[in-house]
């Protein structure tokens, strides 16, 4: 694989901020990423990787699994030849449902078994995955649940670190997330792809 210097540079600089060698390999991989797509060095500490999460991941985009994202930021930012879905556009709210669940909804009924979801903006999707998960419409092979903000995004991460899932759940602690890393996540997990 053909690394721009740029990026070469930016690793560079990462290892000698930041010390992750308490990370497995794979996880390793994809805090680097999510560090280095962010400039956030608190990733290294905030971060949580489910334990059969790297290896599902990896299995997904190497099976040309379906990869779902919450908004069409996060599902432009993942590179190379992964093929990802977005069903916001064809989403509708209603009075109990945000577009963003509601897309999950739709995402949910046309991959109930094996997809990867991959969550960077909304809390309202992370919950509602979750939901339709413990109601057995949905059997998500990996969840990468990073969305960013103020309301819901934090409880909502929590809601996965403690759930059944939680072993195939990358996320973190806190507010931050955003398009960029979840896109982040799932860019690190392809790099094993062609390995």
């Amino acid at each position: 694989m053909n690394i721009h210097p740029i990026e070469a540079e930016s690793y560079r600089i990462l290892h000698e901020r930041v010390d992750l060698s308490r990370w497995q390999p794979g996880a390793r991989d994809v805090v680097a990423r999510v560090i280095h797509a962010s400039a956030d060095v608190e990733y290294a500490e905030s971060m949580v990787i489910g334990s059969h999460a790297v290896v599902h991941g990896i299995e997904v985009l190497r099976a040309g699994g379906p990869v779902i994202t919450d908004v069409e930021m996060v599902r432009a930012g993942i590179t190379g030849t992964i093929e990802t879905r977005c069903y916001l556009g064809e989403a509708t709210a209603t009075e109990d449902l945000t577009r963003s669940a509601a897309a999950m909804r739709l995402a949910a009924e046309e991959h109930p078994r094996g997809a990867m979801f991959v969550i960077g903006c909304a809390p309202t999707a992370l919950f509602e995955l979750l939901r339709l998960a413990d109601e057995g419409v949905v059997h998500p092979a990996v969840i990468v649940g990073m969305p960013v903000g103020f309301v819901g995004a934090a409880e909502s991460k929590q809601a996965l670190r403690e759930h059944r899932l939680s072993h195939i759940g990358i996320s973190n602690v806190g507010e931050k997330g955003g398009s960029a890393v979840a896109a982040a996540v799932v860019n690190a997990l392809g790099r094993f792809v062609h390995v």
